[in-house]
């Protein structure tokens, strides 16, 4: 069992008491001020709710005569593992910035539009919207500014609404739970002790075969609707704007190459992104006349389009370090108040329960399941997501001998994907403002969203892609999470 009396509990931590509910109590409370704030305040800014979280697990700390000291070591040990991911973000702003004025975004943008056809609306726009979601590593800003547009365009052929918002949440969700600039996807394997690149290989078995699925399904709902006299002008106009503002060619490519070889040759994460952030700044110096003064100004302040075309200026006015202070904000007070439930004994107390159910795999894998989609329907905070559920179970993956990339692949593939399809989440209710359709009205047509989570179960069943490691003890768990958070 995992929830013996540490020798040292005001330094290492409490063990679950007799009284769940009260074991659980600052995690119950946290959740209903996380819910006023979504749904009554209408604020989908989780920062002070989770702050307040850490003051009622330190108010139940002292009313049950445990000192502070120790839980503000404990949480500041947990926000120290989050510390890598923390500084990929960074660099990951810088990367978008300078693949901007590098003319790599726009370019992937140029082209990528390029595959539009009329004949197959549904099928480009998700693939148009994966292939920007993973060049800029945000699924909320494809949708709020490609997606948007493609909502007009698909109105305009006939298309009905759920379908074509269903190919906007798969594409561009695909893409930030596949890209290496994603928070989430940086994020998640941080909080599970995963590597970056090991945890994006693992996304495969599901992410793919799920994207393939939906694709296919796009293609038949697509052939029922006659777009060949589509008025694709909108598009012929974002494509002119790219393409008078930015000198476009293959060497603008470059940066992007280098970022996938380096991952290719699993290279660390800090150094292939900083690589993507050096050829990108000589490539703006020389092909598109930045001075040496502005590159340092984008990678720090992010870029501000001024092309006259509202989409364009909001597709590519963003990067920059100080684009990532929200994120990374948020990852320091969501690690710090998982850290403070540790140190209370509240996921002790969860993995008590779970210890009771988990035997085989699966039910490692359904328990993983389980307590992403809890979170994510109860909480409605896409980060807390991915970090509560790795910290809770990443033991119970090493004592049972199974690797942590199939603990991270649930969470993504039940968190990530699966936040656009709940209406009280931070993503369902993004979606439905920005797209203007209600989140129950597009989620069954979201194919690649609810079908990647499938794949996991099937693959479960039939013990495939959940791959093995030599199983710890107690002791070595213990021992290896000592090493990780001190």
């Amino acid at each position: 069992m995992m929830t013996e009396k540490p020798k040292n509990p005001s330094k290492d931590g409490y063990p679950a008491s007799s009284s769940f509910m009260l074991d659980i109590a600052p995690l119950v409370l946290t959740s209903i001020i996380l819910m006023v704030q979504f749904f009554v305040f209408k604020d989908f800014t989780p920062h002070i709710p989770l702050a307040c979280g850490i003051l009622i697990t330190a108010l139940f700390m002292k009313m049950r005569g445990r000192g502070w000291g120790g839980m503000e070591e404990r949480f500041l040990k947990v926000i120290k593992i989050g510390l890598p991911a923390m500084i990929i973000l960074m660099g990951v702003g810088m990367l978008i910035g300078a693949w901007i004025i590098a003319g790599t975004v726009p370019t992937i943008l140029y082209y990528g539009f390029g595959i539009f056809s009329p004949s197959s609306f549904l099928v480009s726009v998700c693939v148009i919207c994966a292939i920007i979601s993973v060049a800029t590593g945000t699924s909320w800003g494809t949708v709020g500014t490609v997606g948007l547009a493609m909502m007009g365009i698909g109105l305009g052929l006939g298309i009905p609404a759920h379908f074509v918002g269903g190919a906007i949440v798969s594409g561009a969700f695909f893409g930030d739970k596949m890209s290496p600039l994603s928070d989430t996807t940086n994020l998640t394997p941080a909080a599970a002790g995963v590597d970056l690149w090991e945890h994006i290989r693992g996304l495969l078995p599901t992410t793919v075969p799920a994207m393939l699925t939906a694709l296919a399904l796009y293609a038949w709902i697509g052939a029922g609707y006659s777009a060949d006299s589509a008025d694709l002008s909108s598009i012929k106009a974002i494509q002119d704007s790219l393409a008078s503002n930015y000198n476009l060619s293959i060497i603008t490519l470059l940066p992007a190459v280098v970022v996938v070889a380096a991952a290719v040759m699993k290279m660390p994460a800090i150094p292939t992104v900083l690589s993507g952030v050096v050829v990108a700044a000589v490539i703006a110096v020389v092909m598109q006349g930045v001075g040496i003064h502005d590159v340092f100004n984008v990678l720090q302040n992010g870029f501000k389009s001024e092309t006259g075309f509202d989409v364009v200026d909001q597709l590519l006015s963003k990067g920059g370090v100080m684009s990532m202070t929200w994120v990374i904000t948020l990852t320091i007070f969501a690690l710090a108040f998982i850290g403070s439930l540790e140190h209370y004994g509240t996921l002790k107390a969860i993995m008590a329960k779970l210890d009771k159910i988990i035997k085989t795999r699966f039910g490692l894998v359904l328990s993983s399941y389980g307590s992403v989609l809890g979170v994510g329907t109860i909480i409605g905070d896409v980060y807390t997501t991915c970090v509560l559920p790795g910290r809770l179970l990443q033991g119970k993956y090493k004592e049972m001998g199974y690797k942590r990339t199939t603990l991270t692949r649930s969470i993504e593939d039940c968190g990530t994907l699966l936040s656009p399809l709940i209406p009280w989440n931070m993503g369902g209710s993004f979606v439905a403002a920005t797209l203007g359709i209600a989140t129950l009205t597009y989620a069954p047509f979201a194919f690649a969203c609810w079908l990647s989570p499938l794949f996991g179960l099937l693959w479960l069943t039939l013990d495939k892609f959940i791959p093995r490691e030599t199983p710890s003890t107690e002791a070595e768990i213990n021992e290896e999470s000592s090493v990780v958070v001190s």
